[in-house]
């Protein structure tokens, strides 16, 4: 099994930056990729960033390029999201997620491709 924990989240307002970690523990070898989601209330969970676990690759939804950063720390098995110029629609919890095997697709966006999920962490940007 794999644990995933978020933390960092809050309430900012727009225009600032917030910085997400998750960190994995658990039965992390063989780690494919991991990403963030976002769900908005009464919304469906949409993808935001994800990063391949080997080599770094990286993809974003457009509705946050250039604003949003994925990294990742291999030695500590944790993720991070730099998020900058957040807008009031940037609200969500915040999900991140694993996926221990390869697929066909380089850097999976779909949240049925991913294995294990945290409990999500609050975002809020006021306007």
């Amino acid at each position: 099994q794999v644990q995933l924990v978020e933390s960092g989240g809050g309430l900012v307002q727009a225009g600032g930056s917030l910085s997400l970690s998750c960190e994995a523990s658990g039965r992390t070898f063989s780690v494919y990729a991991m990403g963030w989601f976002r769900q908005a209330p009464g919304k469906e969970r949409e993808f935001v960033a994800a990063i391949r676990w080997s080599g770094g690759n990286t993809d974003y939804a457009e509705s946050v390029k250039d604003r949003f950063t994925i990294s990742r720390d291999n030695t500590k098995n944790t993720m991070y999201l730099q998020m900058n110029s957040l807008k009031p629609e940037d609200t969500a919890v915040y999900y991140c997620a694993l996926r221990r095997g390869p697929t066909i697709v380089a850097v999976p966006t779909t949240p049925r491709l991913y294995d294990y999920w945290g409990q999500g962490t609050q975002v809020t940007v006021s306007s």
